[in-house]
């Protein structure tokens, strides 16, 4: 949910914030076709904000501080998959599409 509100606008927004918290270049990384950069639990709670972390954490059940390694780990490979062109989704349905493959079958893991 929090990558799909708002289409590739999400995406573009969560991309903002990031920039905003000096990790655009990490983010970037993941959109771009080259190495993932690592992003560390306490920077994620900067860039993704506590309305996002909130819905985050009540809707998993899971404890703030055992959700942010989790993310830290996932949303790299996550936002990679989501641009193999090295672009991000460019309309809401291909965002909806690429987020349905990547969390059905093997996508994420496979």
């Amino acid at each position: 949910e929090m990558l799909g509100q708002g289409g590739a606008d999400g995406l573009a927004g969560l991309a903002k914030n990031f920039q905003s918290q000096g990790l655009g270049e990490v983010f970037s990384s993941w959109v771009s076709t080259g190495a993932n950069k690592p992003v560390q639990p306490e920077q994620l709670q900067g860039a993704l904000g506590a309305d996002v972390l909130r819905q985050l954490t009540g809707g998993t059940g899971m404890s703030l501080q055992a959700l942010l390694p989790l993310l830290a780990q996932f949303l790299p490979v996550v936002i990679d998959r989501l641009s193999p062109q090295g672009r991000l989704p460019q309309s809401n349905r291909a965002l909806e599409q690429d987020l349905s493959s990547l969390l059905g079958g093997k996508g994420l893991f496979g």
